[in-house]
């Protein structure tokens, strides 16, 4: 069975650091540009960041640009967003993602289709 794993959510606090973790089991990721996605309660789920297949392209969304930082380790089938310097505003359910088509740079998220369960990241005093 295919499916992707997140793990690493938590309780912050503003200004803290977190890092997750997304594994793919049943199918190897190296050959699919893979991304991080988010839904806040009460709004549509939106994209965060991507990777492309072979990692020289990493894509973020406006909010999260200079903060966090999408990486993958393809012998471990995992890939990874490191989060700085959080803010409440970057509460949220996060999903990990995988493209539709192999070989792709991550420039249409909208396309990813096979999806993750989510790690809840609150951030909070």
């Amino acid at each position: 069975q295919v499916q992707l794993v997140e793990s690493g959510g938590g309780l912050v606090q503003p200004g803290g650091s977190l890092r997750l973790s997304c594994v793919a089991s049943g199918l190897t990721s190296s050959g699919y540009a893979m991304g991080w996605f988010r839904q806040a309660p009460g709004k549509e789920r939106e994209f965060v960041a991507t990777i492309s297949w072979n990692a020289d392209i990493t894509r973020y969304a406006d909010s999260v640009k200079g903060r966090f930082i999408i990486s993958r380790d393809d012998a471990k089938s995992t890939v990874y967003l490191q989060m700085n310097s959080l803010k409440a505003e970057d509460t949220a359910l996060y999903y990990c993602a995988a493209d539709r088509l192999p070989f792709g740079t991550g420039d249409k998220p909208s396309e990813f289709n096979l999806w993750g369960q989510g790690t809840q990241v609150t951030v909070s005093s």
